[in-house]
């Protein structure tokens, strides 16, 4: 799944799945993937802090494990965090047992009740079990900033051309994506909140 902005067609086959946010002003929903990243999560936490931004990450269970105190400060600084699995398993390649162990498994670090699938990927049976026990969060705009392949300023068009009120925008805090990222986040920040936006959690916060 690599939609800039999902159809609706695609939001249909994830009844139940919150792609975006209601719209009550102006409002953006900032989410980031695959963290805590030591040299990268933090530079994040830093350009969030200068724009007075609070932000989701969905973090891997592995790299908690293996980053606590940075995990410890994405919530100290009072952002919210969400289960991105424990090994970051894709659902389409995966069996139905084994890729809920892994989702269970990163439980046990993050258990907010939140959830987004790793490449949002999920058949539909991992999907019909999971929406019964977190809400899945997926995407209203995808930055797509993991494509080495895209320049900063693709990915930047990306956000910018397709946000609007309640827009939940996806970023990932990983080694590989932080060439574009680095580059385009202040960006993003900076002409959002000129646009009079302001960023939120998803959900009130829960620990």
């Amino acid at each position: 799944m690599s939609l800039v902005q999902p159809t609706g067609l695609l939001r249909k086959l994830m009844p139940g799945a919150i792609w975006r946010m209601p719209a009550s002003g102006k409002v953006v929903y900032l989410t980031f993937d695959d963290g805590p990243t030591p040299d990268v999560t933090n530079q994040v936490l830093a350009m969030l802090k200068v724009a007075n931004a609070s932000a989701t990450f969905f973090c891997i269970g592995k790299n908690i494990v293996a980053n606590p105190d940075l995990f410890a400060q994405l919530t100290a600084l009072g952002h919210q965090v969400g289960n991105h699995s424990f090994s970051h398993k894709n659902g389409w390649k995966t069996d139905f047992q084994s890729y809920l162990s892994d989702v269970q498994e990163c439980d046990k670090w993050v258990n907010t009740g939140l959830f987004r699938p790793p490449y949002g990927r999920l058949s539909f049976r991992q999907f019909i079990y999971l929406r019964k026990r977190y809400r899945i969060i997926l995407w209203d705009v995808l930055s797509m900033d993991y494509d080495v392949k895209l320049s900063p300023d693709q990915c930047l068009k990306n956000v910018i051309n397709h946000v609007r009120p309640g827009s939940i925008i996806t970023f990932h805090d990983s080694v590989k994506a932080w060439p574009r990222l680095k580059q385009i986040l202040p960006l993003v920040l900076s002409d959002l909140t000129r646009q009079g936006y302001r960023f939120e959690t998803l959900f009130p916060i829960k620990f």
